[in-house]
């Protein structure tokens, strides 16, 4: 009780100062957390736009080389002279070379169930993307439904629900990614079909495909 007593005189001593230091301490620290939060908010923006804007570059080298790769491989390029298509051959090589140049990469931050998701998932489309050949449209249909256990919207044909779980359990940003390679892979299919259809029939399908089109 003594020791009570003598501690609450001692604080009423206490110069008013003092009292009024400590106060206006608390208050600065809650204002420098304030403000150091705020930074770390606008920073997490920043990052997040610089993450999406590399996607973005990502996704425009895939695309530029897909197109750089059709147009060396069109039909076109059989209705021009050898010296035509020699010089467009080494333009079309040279725009690839330099597009190859290019290094972006963006790592995605994933848990163990979601790179085993995604290690599952890479194989399952390589399985039918190395079978291919033996039944073209087959393996078409496959990866039609594979395709269609990754959109949102409703699919024209059957879905493959067992790649539709594996998918599901891989972080969002390879979710992206495994559509698009499978977008990808159904547009060099659809164009290899139309290149053999050409050289079958050649002048009825192109009419037939000007039409489509």
């Amino acid at each position: 009780m003594a020791q009570a007593r003598i501690s609450a005189k001692a604080k009423e001593g206490q110069p008013a100062g003092q009292l009024r230091g400590r106060f206006f301490r608390s208050t600065s620290m809650a204002d420098c957390s304030s403000r150091l939060l705020q930074n770390l908010d606008q920073l997490e923006l920043r990052v997040e736009a610089l993450r999406d804007a590399a996607s973005a570059m990502e996704q425009e080298k895939e695309t530029l080389l897909e197109m750089i790769h059709n147009i060396q491989n069109c039909q076109d390029m059989r209705h021009i002279s050898e010296g035509e298509r020699e010089e467009l051959c080494l333009t079309a090589s040279r725009l690839m070379d330099r597009t190859l140049t290019v290094e972006v990469s963006v790592e995605t931050i994933r848990n163990p169930q979601q790179q085993e998701s995604l290690l599952h998932a890479t194989r399952m489309i390589d399985e039918v993307v190395n079978k291919l050949l033996d039944d073209l449209e087959g393996y078409k249909s496959r990866l039609m439904s594979l395709y269609g256990a990754c959109t949102s919207e409703v699919p024209s044909g059957p879905i493959d629900q067992k790649f539709q779980s594996v998918v599901i359990g891989c972080a969002i940003e390879d979710q992206k990614k495994i559509k698009r390679r499978l977008e990808t892979l159904l547009r060099n299919l659809e164009n290899s079909e139309k290149s053999i259809m050409l050289l079958e029939h050649p002048k009825s399908t192109v009419q037939q495909l000007c039409n489509n089109e």
